[in-house]
């Protein structure tokens, strides 16, 4: 799908009825319809290098994590379900298992959640929200919807 179905006067996406895609294309900045938005959420120089910064989008804190290592980036809801503590973007970020999925953990007691599912990879029934991250042009974009 192309850039061209993006309402700019507005700066939001409608997904058409027939293309069953669940994240639309990126926008400058997005304002919640239907199933979601791209929302510009920071500069890429804000978030440092293999490490986590918080970002606040609405009433919502935002992870976000440049994995350098992997040229990567994810987005997860900042509150660590364990404790309920606002920490996860000050986690350590890495890899777990044979596959060598991306991971954070809690800086406080040492939970670890995938990044690409959100799943507790502990044997805790814990799990955390993701969002889809793009960067273009030095910015930072978080997809926020029903997901």
């Amino acid at each position: 799908m192309s850039e061209e179905n993006l309402n700019t006067a507005n700066n939001t996406y409608k997904t058409p009825p027939s293309s069953g895609n669940t994240t639309p294309p990126l926008g400058d900045r997005g304002v919640g319809v239907g199933r979601g938005a791209w929302f510009l959420a920071c500069q890429v120089e804000d978030i440092p290098t293999d490490g986590g910064a918080c970002v606040r989008l609405g009433k919502e804190q935002i992870a976000i994590f440049n994995f350098s290592r992997r040229g990567e980036w994810y987005a997860t809801q900042n509150l660590c379900p364990h404790k309920q503590q606002m920490a996860l973007s000050r986690g350590m970020i890495g890899s777990a298992g044979e596959q060598c999925e991306p991971k954070v953990a809690c800086p406080f007691h040492k939970k670890t959640f995938s990044l690409l599912t959100g799943e507790c990879l502990g044997e805790e029934a814990f799990r955390i929200r993701t969002y889809p991250v793009k960067v273009k042009d030095g910015k930072v974009y978080i997809f926020t919807g029903n997901a």
